[in-house]
């Protein structure tokens, strides 16, 4: 799979998003399990639709940050707030992104949110 231009492409996204420390590891950590999984989140997340025109990387990372917080998904929120940094958004936006976002699909899950985001933030240096 490593061959593939997706994949390459994907890799690079990674790379670019969260530096060799944020995506050589979580690829080379994979196992016999969850290989298959990485092997499609590069391919085809990163190295496809993230990668299609249309749509730039900072517009992409504020949906990606919206649609995390409407699923309460913390975990996965964490790694995107420091790849929408990387991709051009704001602070302000990203507290905004939020605070929209909750009132659409429920306080809960803009208080785990709000909590994901202020985690990073702060590990930052930038709340």
């Amino acid at each position: 799979m490593t061959d593939d231009k997706h994949y390459q492409a994907g890799m690079e996204l990674r790379r670019s998003m969260w530096g060799e420390a944020g995506a050589e590891p979580r690829v080379n950590q994979a196992t016999t399990f969850n290989r298959p999984l990485e092997d499609m989140v590069t391919t085809w997340c990163f190295g496809d639709i993230w990668q299609r025109p249309g749509l730039d990387r900072k517009t992409r990372s504020m949906i990606t940050l919206a649609a995390l917080t409407a699923l309460c998904r913390p975990n996965q929120l964490k790694g995107h707030v420091e790849g929408a940094l990387a991709n051009g958004v704001t602070v302000d936006e990203i507290r905004e992104i939020i605070l929209h976002t909750s009132v659409y699909s429920g306080i809960p899950t803009g208080v785990e949110g709000f909590n994901a985001a202020k985690e990073v933030l702060k590990r930052l240096g930038l709340d």
